[in-house]
């Protein structure tokens, strides 16, 4: 990844896993914090959290000691619907925490992550801050940006989106949340840094836009410099 950042002329990356069960979250949490460590600066490490943690608050706990900067959650992958009231204990923790969540979001071939469940989870927890990856709806991204904009809690990021967008639709949809509320991402190892990079570059958004979007509005949501 650092290499392909360096050609790409990334400086940093946010980097994360998931755990598809409860057993798995200390150990991801733990190798993820020990490569931000040995990365010297290069990465800024998210923990996870499993749905049916048997100790919630230690599993948030550790994430605050270990100095990582939020919480990935992947509710295809882990299975759960984000509005469950069952869930709630984890926006809880988040915003106590002050951790923000980085969640993928939305698949039209299942119902656990699609606007309708955010915008719930947006209004119940006014507090938290959310990010939602592929633009708020991965493979109904234009659908989400509708249903989305203007939750004063909620950013996007671009991850796994440009692939099947036209630089039209990408353009109307960053433009409809607007430049504060977008985070560049690659998805990387699915797709090539410097080939989304190049992407980005090519769309028609201002400087001041691309210096929010490629930097500044990480910094605000996860906390560093």
């Amino acid at each position: 990844m650092l290499v392909q950042g360096k050609k790409a002329g990334i400086d940093r990356f946010i980097v994360q896993s998931v755990a598809t069960t409860p057993k798995q979250v200390n150990s991801i949490n733990n190798f993820v914090a020990e490569q931000v460590e040995f990365s010297g600066g290069k990465l800024i490490g998210l923990g996870t959290l499993h749905q049916d943690s048997l100790d919630m608050i230690s599993d948030v706990k550790n994430i605050v000691s270990l100095g990582l900067k939020g919480i990935k959650l992947h509710p295809e992958i882990q299975g759960f619907k984000i509005d469950e009231k069952r869930y709630y204990l984890i926006y809880e923790l988040a915003c106590k925490y002050n951790l923000p969540i980085l969640m993928h979001t939305g698949d039209k071939r299942y119902d656990n992550s699609n606007p309708n469940r955010l915008t719930k989870v947006l209004k119940d927890f006014p507090d938290l801050t959310l990010i939602g990856a592929h633009f708020g709806g991965w493979s109904i991204y234009e659908q989400a940006s509708l249903e989305l904009y203007g939750f004063k809690n909620l950013y996007v990021d671009c991850s796994s989106s440009f692939y099947c967008l036209t630089d039209e639709q990408i353009t109307e949809i960053i433009n409809r949340y607007g430049y504060d509320k977008v985070l560049f991402g690659t998805d990387y190892p699915m797709w090539s840094p410097e080939k989304e990079l190049n992407r980005f570059f090519s769309l028609p958004v201002s400087d001041e836009g691309r210096k929010k979007i490629l930097s500044e509005n990480c910094k605000k949501v996860f906390k560093f410099e």
